[in-house]
């Protein structure tokens, strides 16, 4: 009796474990708005745009260090091979000296060219903010991408499973009428043929559907096994192409930094005019000297301050030629945001229309997917009772599978023309940053 409570103690502790390790190893669950959330953390590309802006507000310290007076702490020991001294026993050359003291420096341009650095140093950590706002909205739009191609290819990979039991039905269907001579073994071989092109667009599915799933975990920083959610499509509104093009001019990251690339461009010209004036240099200095052997008529300690005034009045053009080079810059800035203004306007406008185009093939496609089920089962029907053939059967089927693929591939499009609506005028980073953790 003893042994057998052993047996039984050990089947359920190994029971127990089982399901332990089962429950240790099943699969991540993610929704496109987790996936978004992990990219913003893990990507590597959008780490580097972080690194850059940290590098640009440094950049702004290095400018404000300018403003700032340097002080400077020295010091010196002269040892000499021997001393010296005159007539009157007066040293000239001592044994060794010691000098050390405090210097205070400031140097700035008349034309306030530090200041204008400065504020150019502040411009391009806003142009910074934007382009990595930039940048991210174009990485997410890349993880929507790979989402939705997994969750279309996992769509695919059902449907390519339906689509072999329908075949296998109606294979096992053919083989029956075939045996009691209702039909000729031409219909077998059809349906066994069919099952067969059935098979390879399985394996193919299967194999579309684990790259899809290795290329998202890529995109989205994703280790080991997951599986993902199917998440609501974003809520459609009643868009306007004027309306869209306003919001994107207004909200896109792109065009917000090429406008302050504008700005500091302006900025630039200043300060390279700005060495046409002067430049002012003060000093303040602490200096302590001590000799041995002294000298009676040395000064051991003294303070004094200076300023000085440089003006270069011919450097072989140099000048001249920086001015022009920032001029030129200034041009460019403003060509490139009004070409960028036309390029947004061309981005949005084909967003629109592919999403009322996708608008409108999936009603179109509902309807036809609709038809092609309640034909399909008329079909089967017929097929039993001897009123079809198998070419029938097998067209009924292949209008089935074409019309569910069609749809899949219309849901997903849809859905993704919405992301890249938003991503055109420059609404994508917001809509996703704002949502709480339980979207």
């Amino acid at each position: 009796m003893s042994r057998l409570q052993s047996l039984l103690t050990g089947c359920t502790a190994v029971i127990v474990f089982s399901l332990f390790s089962l429950s240790a190893v099943k699969a991540e669950e993610y929704s496109l708005d987790e996936l978004y959330r992990i990219s913003l953390e893990r990507s590597e590309r959008i780490m580097i745009s972080r690194e850059d802006l940290y590098i640009t507000a440094r950049e702004k310290d290095r400018a404000f260090s300018a403003l700032l007076p340097r002080l400077t702490a020295y010091g010196t020991y002269t040892q000499y091979t021997t001393s010296k001294m005159i007539a009157s026993g007066q040293y000239i050359q001592p044994d060794h000296s010691t000098a050390w003291g405090l210097r205070l420096d400031q140097s700035f341009s008349v034309s306030g060219r530090e200041l204008t650095a400065y504020s150019i140093s502040r411009a391009n950590i806003e142009k910074g903010r934007y382009d990595l706002a930039a940048m991210q909205e174009s990485y997410l739009l890349q993880v929507a991408n790979a989402y939705y191609d997994l969750v279309r290819a996992k769509k695919t990979l059902e449907i390519a499973k339906a689509n072999r039991e329908r075949l296998q039905k109606h294979r096992d269907a053919a083989e029956i009428r075939l045996k009691v001579g209702e039909v000729t073994k031409t219909d077998l071989l059809r349906a066994e043929a069919e099952l067969s092109g059935a098979e390879s667009q399985l394996i193919r599915a299967e194999n579309t559907w684990q790259f899809s799933k290795a290329f998202l975990a890529r995109a989205a920083g994703i280790e080991g096994d997951y599986d993902i959610r199917e998440s609501a499509a974003p809520a459609a509104k009643d868009y306007t192409l004027p309306a869209l093009r306003e919001t994107a001019l207004r909200e896109r990251p792109e065009l917000k930094s090429s406008e302050v690339r504008k700005k500091v461009s302006e900025d630039e010209v200043s300060y390279t005019k700005g060495a046409y004036w002067p430049t002012m240099a003060i000093q303040g200095v602490y200096n302590k000297v001590d000799n041995k052997p002294e000298n009676f008529f040395q000064n051991k300690e003294s303070i004094y301050g200076s300023a000085s005034l440089n003006f270069p009045f011919f450097e072989g053009g140099l000048r001249i030629a920086e001015v022009r080079q920032a001029e030129a810059r200034q041009r460019q800035a403003q060509l490139q945001y009004e070409d960028l203004k036309k390029t947004v306007g061309i981005q949005v406008e084909s967003a629109y229309f592919d999403f009322q185009t996708q608008k409108g093939v999936l009603s179109s496609l509902s309807d036809k997917l609709a038809f092609a089920k309640d034909n399909y089962n008329s079909v089967s029907k017929q097929y039993e009772y001897g009123l079809a053939n198998s070419i029938d059967v097998i067209d009924a089927n292949t209008l089935l599978l074409t019309s569910e693929s069609q749809l899949t591939d219309a849901q997903y499009a849809y859905q993704l023309s919405l992301v890249s609506l938003q991503r055109a005028t420059g609404t994508f980073l917001p809509a996703v940053t704002q949502k709480g953790p339980a979207e």
